[in-house]
């Protein structure tokens, strides 16, 4: 299936019954195919008025206890902020797919992941984080894009897919999982109550500064928890590596063939994957720090997770950067020389196989 598609495809199994979207390229098949399959499963997709307008309509969805998604580039993404941000404040679950493309502004319709800020910092204005998950493949797409809904509900947060237009419009064989037969109580929900029980009221307004921030308080303890029990990183090759490269989404792709190739010259090099960008994987990185010489961080962006990196290796080893920008995707053969002039910086060993040539 194409990305795009089978992202959708998860999210109609994974119990989204409501889809509210608008059109923008490189994402446009997200739309397109919840239009034709959503009322096949008497579920609603309508497309809003504007980027604003559906992101208001996750919100109004989620708050009536239902699993709803939106799905858009970078451009909208920024025109979605303030709702995420009110979803964030009323403590609502919900699905946000980013594929990405380039800017700022307009930018351009190619591949990209220059949102890595906006999605880790600053999705929206207010004290608050959004679970941010990056799929690398097609088949991840569709994992991630099923469990993010499950992830929404168990913390009650906002979660975005981080994809790229690469991602999104390749194609590749998935496995699709089963439908959910049974999706969790929401106690808190707006559903009317018969007078059963206590009125539920969603809001994220507290205009007594001390309920505001015992608010905050209480958001950011469930932020911890979600720190400790859901970093997620795939480590390649990293047991003896002297160098180790972090690469997300796309980018890894690219990065793990440039260290089976560097490996095959004898170069001492794993990979770190980050699949949550928030939680960051900071256990997986220290790990690497106590006796990597050197990190590498590749991006198709101008640099934007490295600070990050940096952050967690605390200066234990150099941290360089190597990326393309502008909807440039780097290709291996770049990635392999970055490799390699990082480790002649960091003097690490070149061992050559028995019959290998440099």
């Amino acid at each position: 299936m194409k990305g795009n598609e089978a992202i959708a495809e998860a999210a109609i199994r994974a119990g989204c019954r409501f889809f509210f979207g608008y059109p923008i390229t490189p994402q446009t098949e997200v739309a397109a195919y919840m239009a034709k399959r959503m009322p096949k499963e008497h579920g609603v997709y309508l497309q809003a008025e504007s980027e604003i307008a559906a992101i208001n309509m996750v919100y109004g969805a989620s708050a009536a206890g239902a699993r709803a998604m939106t799905s858009s580039s970078s451009p909208g993404i920024s025109l979605k902020g303030e709702g995420i941000s009110y979803m964030a404040g009323a403590d609502l679950p919900g699905v946000i797919i980013n594929v990405q493309r380039g800017g700022p502004g307009l930018g351009g319709i190619q591949p990209s992941q220059s949102d890595y800020f906006q999605a880790t910092r600053a999705t929206g204005h207010g004290d608050f984080h959004l679970i941010v998950v990056a799929p690398s493949t097609v088949q991840e797409m569709v994992d991630l894009a099923y469990e993010a809904f499950d992830l929404a509900d168990e913390y009650r947060t906002p979660v975005m897919v981080l994809a790229d237009g690469m991602l999104g419009q390749m194609m590749e064989p998935v496995v699709l999982p089963q439908r959910k037969e049974s999706l969790p109580d929401k106690p808190w929900a707006v559903t009317g109550h018969g007078g059963a029980r206590p009125k539920n009221i969603v809001n994220s307004l507290h205009l007594q500064p001390e309920d505001l921030e015992r608010t905050n308080i209480e958001r950011y303890e469930r932020y911890a928890k979600i720190q400790a029990a859901e970093q997620r990183a795939e480590e390649y090759l990293v047991e003896d590596a002297d160098i180790v490269v972090v690469a997300f989404g796309a980018s890894s792709r690219i990065a793990r063939s440039a260290v089976n190739k560097a490996r095959a010259a004898g170069i001492k090099v794993g990979l770190i994957r980050p699949i949550t960008l928030w939680p960051f994987p900071t256990d997986a990185l220290r790990r690497a720090a106590a006796s990597a010489k050197g990190f590498l961080v590749i991006e198709m962006n101008m640099g934007q997770m490295v600070d990050d990196v940096r952050l967690v290796v605390s200066g234990a080893a150099p941290v360089e950067f190597f990326g393309r920008a502008g909807g440039i995707i780097p290709t291996p053969a770049e990635a392999l020389a970055a490799i390699e002039r990082i480790a002649a910086h960091v003097g690490t060993e070149v061992t050559l196989a028995e019959g290998s040539a440099r």
